[in-house]
């Protein structure tokens, strides 16, 4: 079963394996949407995001990368 948008920890943790590198405090809504969408087990309609999901990942993504 593949990860759809409310699984945000389950995201954030693959975004900071995949991006190790990249500061999430300064990525834009656009490119973390991108990434998202091209995880590998990322299994949902990319229309089904909005901003409220984007900023939930991003701020698991802030935590997980401390």
């Amino acid at each position: 079963m593949g990860l759809k948008w409310n699984d945000s920890l389950d995201i954030a943790c693959d975004l900071l394996d995949k991006y190790p590198d990249v500061d999430p405090q300064y990525i834009r809504f656009t490119d973390l949407h991108e990434w998202i969408c091209k995880l590998e087990d990322f299994d949902d309609d990319p229309q089904n995001s909005n901003e409220k999901i984007l900023e939930s990942i991003q701020m698991n993504w802030i935590e997980e990368a401390k």
